[in-house]
């Protein structure tokens, strides 16, 4: 039997435990209220197909893409170097100040480093069997309950979503975390099939590990977990309730841990928690990293959000209902979101009167609820917002497309349903247009060849189905129409390498929302004023002034900010990887440093009596500079320079007990949105008391030659 044949007969209308339809295959119940489907002999290398495919389009052309994102690169290097750093996530080896997340994501990369090197490879390939991971989950979940064509279409739209792409071949935290979440609701969906506890404390084990990966963003998903298990346990009230409570604690077991012993050890015994302004790992959660991020008040972020951005404006863009769907933000995951939805509900009410507990009933609700629930916290969030968190939205909507498609298309007997299916080919064709409109000069046929292909599937499914060759004729003309436009987007994401802290998928893109929102590839639109670094990349299409642009390509010119201190100037290689343009010099907030051949050679010299080779404000500058000479830099501030840490006595201790040996001039000073501004008072002691020299257009003092 065919993939195409198999849509129509993998998927048995009845409830589980009724007779199984004509020509349907076996439904095999395996626990109350699980549903699993007999297998056919094709599901097998499809699946693994489907799998490996996945793989090589993450880890194609992934060198390329050199350090990625620095930040959490030269954290990666230190935790090979250093086990009290790799325990805390620290920066630098010297342990002076960790990353502003938890340390989760980074223990992977470090652990692959610590056995194969430190490479762009070890660092950026567990990233890639993240997302292979993360579509096995999908697969076998969907499977499990649709058959195996939905389960393939769903992987298959997975993997195809241009941010997800972009950030399973990046470093950042976001490819553990979904990888995490996705795990957590496919062990709440097995709690509720066994009917057993132990799936639901593992759903919860994953949930906290989630949190150890990027904190309250992992606890999205937990009011849909508890709500999907509370609905549909076939148990009493009490039991339900308790069990939810035992997951709970299996929540704060499992993330609790690191963060009693964060608090727990004296300040004075580990490194500073980046991100925060008083040292505390709390204050980190529940400020910077979680209430803040919705209010806009990030005390010692890049810029105030606050009121601008809860009036429909301000650095991170617009809020609202269609946020996801403006700008560049929509390339990366909207495409098929409307689909989605559309389809979902849809699927609910053909399912119908199916008993409470009908386990198709149970996935769409769960990957339905997880998918609107994110969007809605995305779509008003008032704080720091990039494109790429979108990738949060990645695996609810491929769950839900690839099961709700199939429930919906087997009863395309029904008139009602193939105008629905008609009428949502072309809408997702409409907006397929709007998106690649965007993106003005990149494929322009591309839109057409949608369009055309997504008319021809609309008029096939209103014809009644009659044989398998109109089937497969239906079917391939609906995926290719949805999904050809989103898989260009990602090939063009996978051929382009990426860098720096803000990146998006796709191309460039006419009018990228504001401030930093637009991402790299993208071009800063807006011009927001704030503290930021010269040097960027091209502005991107539409750009008013922005900092960065088409960061796959380069450029010259671009803005400026409007103050703080600049990049000194270069074009620099980047390490391990493609070349890279503007991101010579000092670095900035946003791309790392590039250290030259004479800058390496002063700056390692005797680097071994020194717990810091450099100091340098801000971690990217900072960065740059170790990841160059290998040696630990101190990033004074932290990620944005606005941190306490270290304060100037300090600072001044280290330099007088010679801990450190240069200071690097330029990066971005603090003080901003709040913060701190002790980095402010570090440069000017240090300019006041140590001599200047210039290396390669790059300021320096040699802190153990004091006037």
């Amino acid at each position: 039997m065919t993939a195409s044949a198999a849509l129509t007969h993998d998927l048995p209308a009845h409830p589980p435990g009724a007779s199984p339809s004509t020509g349907s295959r076996a439904a095999v119940p395996h626990g109350p209220g699980e549903l699993t489907l007999a297998r056919a002999r094709w599901e097998v290398p499809a699946s693994l197909g489907v799998l490996l495919l996945t793989g090589i389009l993450y880890v194609w052309n992934l060198a390329a893409s050199g350090w990625a994102n620095a930040f959490y690169s030269a954290a990666v290097q230190a935790g090979t170097q250093n086990w009290v750093a790799f325990f805390y996530g620290s920066s630098d080896a010297g342990n002076s100040i960790t990353v502003d997340k938890p340390p989760a994501s980074l223990w992977i990369m470090e652990l692959s480093a610590r056995v194969f090197g430190l490479s762009s490879w070890s660092i950026l390939v567990p990233e890639a069997l993240m997302g292979v991971a993360t579509a096995a989950i999908i697969l076998f979940t969907v499977r499990r309950r649709f058959g195996a064509t939905a389960g393939l279409i769903s992987a298959g739209a997975f993997a195809l979503t241009p941010v997800a792409a972009l950030m399973f071949r990046f470093n950042n935290p976001d490819a553990l975390l979904l990888l995490l979440l996705t795990a957590s609701v496919a062990l709440t969906l097995r709690a509720l099939d066994r009917q057993q506890l132990r799936w639901l404390l593992l759903a919860g084990v994953a949930v906290g590990f989630g949190f150890l990966t990027k904190q309250l963003q992992a606890f999205l998903v937990l009011p849909v977990l508890a709500g999907v298990y509370f609905a549909f346990a076939g148990t009493t009230i009490l039991k339900r309730i308790w069990h939810l409570l035992a997951a709970l604690g299996a929540v704060i077991v499992s993330a609790g841990w690191w963060v009693a012993v964060v608090e727990l050890v004296p300040a004075s015994a580990r490194p500073y928690i980046g991100g925060s302004q008083t040292n505390s790992f709390l204050e980190l959660t529940f400020g910077y990293n979680g209430f803040g991020r919705i209010t806009g008040a990030e005390t010692g972020s890049v810029t105030g959000g606050g009121a601008r951005a809860t009036a429909g404006g301000g650095m991170w863009g617009s809020t609202g209902l269609f946020r996801l769907f403006e700008n560049d933000i929509g390339g990366q995951i909207s495409w098929l979101i409307p689909t989605a939805l559309i389809l979902g509900t849809a699927a609910l009410v053909l399912i119908g009167r199916a008993p409470r507990r009908d386990p198709r009933r149970i996935l769409i609700v769960a990957f339905a609820s997880w998918l609107v629930v994110t969007l809605l916290a995305f779509s008003f969030m008032a704080g720091i917002f990039h494109a790429y968190y979108t990738v949060a939205l990645a695996a609810p909507l491929a769950g839900l497309l690839g099961a709700a498609g199939v429930v919906v298309f087997r009863h395309r007997d029904r008139l009602w349903v193939r105008i629905l299916l008609a009428a949502t080919a072309v809408l997702t064709a409409i907006w397929a247009w709007v998106l690649l409109d965007r993106a003005t000069g990149w494929l322009p046929w591309l839109k057409v060849v949608v369009l055309v292909v997504s008319l021809l599937g609309a008029a096939l499914v209103l014809i009644p189905p009659r044989s398998r060759i109109l089937t497969a004729s239906t079917v391939s003309a609906l995926l290719v129409g949805a999904l050809l436009a989103p898989a260009a987007y990602t090939l063009e994401t996978v051929g382009s390498a990426h860098s720096g802290s803000i990146v998006t998928a796709g191309p460039a893109v006419a009018g990228g929302s504001g401030g930093f929102g637009g991402g790299f590839r993208g071009g800063f639109a807006g011009g927001a004023p704030g503290a930021l670094p010269r040097g960027g990349t091209g502005a991107g299409q539409g750009g008013t002034g922005g900092f960065g642009g088409r960061q796959a390509q380069g450029g010259t010119g671009g803005g400026q900010g409007t103050t703080g201190q600049g990049t000194q100037g270069g074009t620099g290689t980047f390490p391990q990887g493609g070349a890279r343009r503007g991101a010579g010099g000092a670095g900035g907030l946003l791309q790392a440093s590039t250290v030259s051949a004479q800058l390496k050679t002063l700056l390692t010299a005797n680097a071994s009596q020194y717990t810091w080779v450099a100091a340098s404000i801000g971690s990217q500058t900072a960065a740059g500079y170790q990841l160059g000479t290998g040696g630990a830099v101190m990033p004074i501030g932290g990620f944005n320079g606005s941190d306490p840490s270290p304060t100037l006595a300090q600072f001044q201790a280290d330099v007088a007990a010679g801990r450190i040996h240069y200071f690097i001039a330029g990066g971005r000073m603090g003080g901003s949105n709040g913060g701190s501004d002790v980095s402010s008072q570090i440069s000017t002691w240090v300019s006041a008391h140590f001599t200047a020299q210039t290396v390669d257009g790059v300021t320096i003092y040699d802190l153990t030659a004091q006037n």
